[in-house]
């Protein structure tokens, strides 16, 4: 018996590009949707990256804040403008620490340096109206006034409001300001300082993260 022989009509040719059509969208989309995944997750651990190391960084230094009687008297008459205080406010933060890290080899520097946290707006070219979390560091504490000099840096962008709090162990309480340059406060420091950042979140909804720092020497340093 013959077999007769023939090809694909042309309806069958075309049912089958559809399928394969419909098939490669659906792949694509897949990819698509799994590479959008991607960047979504890979933003939001850089977003909260960011943050950790800005707490952490904050933490640290804190945690090594001290205050000193030693200084020359006949200098600093005043003792407002000693080399060390601790000046702590509901939104800022400006203090002498321990934890400060030289980056250059042989730089006139040492482990002690005034620091200062504030949020303030950013002042590049199209981030108009953005907050920024900042850190100003001065490794010469010896200088006249403690809130001039040194460099500022951004520790954190799109911040809405930063937050400090200071625990007085004999009241038991937090409070929203701790000032050494104060007769009642110059000798002692918090035992602990919560910091608070709102900032927004990948979705551009409010976040709030917290940390808290417990400063080693609470105590002024003796004059020897």
């Amino acid at each position: 018996m013959r077999r007769s022989l023939r090809g694909f009509t042309l309806m069958e040719v075309m049912v089958a590009i559809a399928i394969t059509g419909f098939i490669g969208t659906i792949v694509a989309m897949a990819f698509q949707t799994g590479f959008r995944a991607k960047e979504v997750v890979e933003g939001e651990a850089g977003h909260y990256r960011m943050v950790r190391v800005a707490l952490n960084r904050m933490a640290r230094e804190i945690g090594s804040a001290f205050v000193s009687d030693r200084y020359d008297p006949k200098r600093y008459r005043d003792q407002n403008d000693r080399p060390t205080n601790f000046v702590g406010e509901a939104d800022r933060l400006m203090f002498t620490t321990m934890a400060h890290q030289r980056l250059y080899t042989d730089s006139k520097e040492s482990d002690q340096a005034v620091v200062e946290y504030f949020v303030e707006t950013s002042t590049e070219k199209g981030a108009k109206g953005r907050q920024e979390l900042k850190r100003r560091v001065n490794p010469n504490i010896g200088g006249d006034r403690m809130d001039r000099g040194g460099t500022t840096d951004v520790l954190f962008e799109g911040v809405k409001k930063v937050q400090f709090e200071y625990w007085d162990s004999e009241r038991k309480e937090w409070e929203d300001e701790w000032d050494t340059r104060r007769a009642e406060k110059k000798s002692i420091l918090p035992t602990r300082v919560r910091v608070t950042v709102h900032a927004l979140d990948e979705n551009g909804k409010e976040a709030r993260y917290t940390t808290q720092a417990r400063i080693m020497s609470n105590t002024e340093l003796p004059r020897f």
